[in-house]
Formats: structure tokens, sequence, C-alpha cells
């Protein structure tokens, strides 16, 4: 299964194409990562939305935003004028999570997804960060004193 999730800002505002056959909405723009070690130059990625979600991608998505984004990762091969084969990356997304302001709420309210950009419908999944947060000095302890009963010890 392909699926990669990236957290990532936007360096080029996201521009909304339509395919010549049906009119199906495309957008596409660039955004930015770190690099695995803190001397690494950053990366740069090409993001693709479809259909309702690439008009949601155009409305929401500015120079300079915070997205996590979700989607799978593909290889496109072309040809240069120079006359040699390239290959890039590009992420075709099915979801993307704006990360500015997330601070003032902590829900995940704001989750963009190719499902509900098609239904025109909110998502009504709630994140909340201190559920999922633990300290390394936190530890989970058991709810009951018959752990010998339980199948999974923890």
């Amino acid at each position: 299964m392909n699926t990669c999730v990236l957290m990532a800002k936007v360096i080029s505002n996201p521009e909304l194409r339509y395919t010549p056959d049906n009119q199906t909405e495309v957008a596409q723009m660039l955004v930015e990562f770190e690099g695995r070690r803190k001397e690494d130059a950053p990366c740069t990625l090409k993001v693709v939305g479809w259909g309702g979600l690439a008009t949601q991608m155009k409305e929401s998505c500015t120079e300079g935003d915070r997205l996590i984004l979700e989607g799978r990762l593909a290889m496109n091969t072309f040809e240069r004028k120079e006359g040699f084969k390239e290959k890039r990356a590009e992420l075709v997304i099915s979801r993307f999570y704006p990360l500015d302001g997330v601070g003032e709420s902590s829900s995940a309210d704001n989750v963009v997804s190719f499902d509900s950009a098609q239904s025109s419908q909110s998502m009504d999944n709630h994140y909340d960060e201190d559920d999922y947060d633990m300290d390394e000095s936190e530890t989970a302890t058991p709810s009951s004193d018959n752990e010998a009963d339980d199948p999974i010890p923890f």
C-alpha cells in the first residue's frame, strides 16, 4: 500500500486548472519540508489534488501555511528539452490538515479530505492532543487487579 504522511510548508500558492476532457479540477502547489539531519537543505515536493479537494486547496492554502498532507507518492518521468529523461516525485493528496492556529483549538474540525470535499460536508473527527501525548515519566497502569486473566498484559 502506498501511503505517505508529510508535514510541510507551502512555498507556492496552489494553481487551479481543469482537465481538457471532462473539466475535472486539478490543483498543484510546491511544499518544502526539512531534511533528515539539521545540516540537510530543505526538500521541495510538488503536491497535486483532484476534484473538490483541488478547489479546497485553492481556497484555503496560501504561501507560508504549514500543513500535514496525506496521500500517495508517485514518480513521473518526462523528457527534457536537453534530450534526457528526468524523474520527479509528487504527492497526490487525499487529505490535508492545516496546522496554523491549531493551538487555539484542539479538535480536528479543520481537516479537509477528498471525501469531504466531494460531499461538501465537514468531517466530524475529534482529536485531542492531550489524549495521545504521554511523557516518558508517565506509565500506563492496569485498570483491574486481574492481570493474569488479561490476554494482552499492557
